[in-house]
């Protein structure tokens, strides 16, 4: 399900608790809505509720370090695959193959992980291009001491290059997780439940419910985006790769 979808489906679930709970309180004997009674139940409920602010902290926390983690490692890549560039080019006319294809995999990726088409999905699986950028370096002969030392430190770009881009690729499949998110969303449930055998059934109060019931929606949504970076409504942006792009070949 997508993050709109599921965001949906706990709006529905919290704001219909909330609803649910205003018209069982109409049925409810007045012992039970008594002032006692309440205060257990908010006693009972305040806990939960410090439980779930809690877990939502933390949830949003994790996500936000899981996004920065991306993008800061999106941003070293990019920087990598300049100084790359550079390398190969100062070892000679020998390379102008290995920094064409270098190029041409800047070129794949921002197509693939940013599609300018409409309704082309996000493609995160690397390519072998990287592999054939270091079979073509690993095939340089070097003449002297100073293409000996490039031709090293150009292999090992490559190998951290084609590690990072993995590591990228593996974290994107990660994703909050779902006993986690049920659990959440049942303490929600039972949150906003309570409140509505709190409050009377009017325009005010329901309305009062529909934007809590938004809000927190609209919270669990923001950690379902942040958790994939390169599509949705929070996409890390193409610039540091695009910048790289515009400076390879000089």
């Amino acid at each position: 399900m997508s993050s709109i979808a599921i965001s949906l489906v706990i709006f529905l679930c919290v704001f219909g608790s909330a609803v649910i709970g205003t018209f069982i309180r109409g049925s409810l004997p007045e012992s039970h809505l008594s002032a006692h009674s309440q205060g257990v139940v908010k006693l009972g409920m305040g806990f939960v509720a410090t439980m779930a602010a809690l877990v939502l902290g933390l949830l949003v926390s994790s996500a936000k370090s899981s996004y920065d983690t991306q993008s800061a490692e999106l941003t070293d890549m990019s920087s990598k695959v300049i100084f790359l560039d550079r390398v190969l080019a100062h070892y000679g006319p020998e390379t102008k193959e290995a920094r064409d294809l270098l190029r041409g995999a800047v070129v794949a990726n921002l197509d693939r992980i940013w599609p300018q088409e409409r309704g082309r999905t996000s493609e995160m699986a690397p390519t072998s291009t990287a592999e054939a950028v270091l079979d073509k370096i690993q095939a340089l002969s070097p003449k002297d001491d100073t293409q000996r030392s490039l031709k090293v430190q150009a292999f090992s770009l490559v190998l951290v290059l084609g590690q990072t881009r993995w590591l990228v690729y593996e974290q994107g499949a990660g994703s909050v997780s779902k006993p986690m998110l049920v659990i959440l969303v049942f303490w929600l449930a039972a949150i906003f439940f309570s409140f509505g055998l709190s409050a009377p059934r009017n325009a005010t109060v329901t309305t009062a419910f529909f934007i809590s019931g938004l809000s927190v929606s609209g919270a669990i949504y923001l950690i379902l985006e942040m958790y994939t970076p390169f599509r949705g409504l929070i996409e890390i942006s193409s610039a540091p790769l695009r910048f790289a792009l515009a400076h390879l070949g000089q």
